[in-house]
């Protein structure tokens, strides 16, 4: 299990960026073994885990078939400030759908209707629940 430590500043910036940040790209690997990056919403633990929703497409086949992943924000406009999970995933049916998750639609709701969502048709749509293990930490 990843444990960040708080104190030193590589592992609070990736804290920081885990709390507050609204899009991260998760890569899965494809049947031909292609990398496959996703932008993604995310919704963060505070430990170790981060809860994805997706459409019941590629993303759920490939990490059913092939569950190690990568998880990473945006660097800088300079290609600095580099922070990258990998770890595993699994697809969850035991999670809330996205229109019950209290926690994601505080921090997603405001945004649905600007990308023409309702909670409802969101949740709909997003109907596969991914939770990525984050296990090991790289970047600077």
């Amino acid at each position: 299990m990843l444990k960040l430590d708080p104190n030193d500043p590589f592992q609070a910036r990736a804290i920081e960026r885990l709390t507050n940040e609204s899009t991260a790209w998760l890569t899965t690997v494809g049947a031909d073994g292609t990398p496959q990056p996703n932008p993604i919403w995310f919704l963060w633990d505070g430990a170790d885990k981060v809860l994805i929703y997706s459409v019941e497409a590629a993303k759920p086949r490939h990490i059913n078939a092939r569950p190690r992943v990568a998880f990473a924000f945006n660097t800088d406009a300079h290609g600095e400030n580099v922070v990258i999970f990998t770890g595993s995933a699994t697809v969850d049916r035991a999670q809330p759908s996205a229109a019950e998750n209290q926690a994601y639609l505080a921090k997603y709701g405001a945004s649905l209707p600007a990308i023409g969502y309702t909670e409802t048709s969101f949740a709909e749509n997003y109907s596969a629940a991914i939770v990525v293990t984050l296990e090991k930490l790289r970047g600077f």
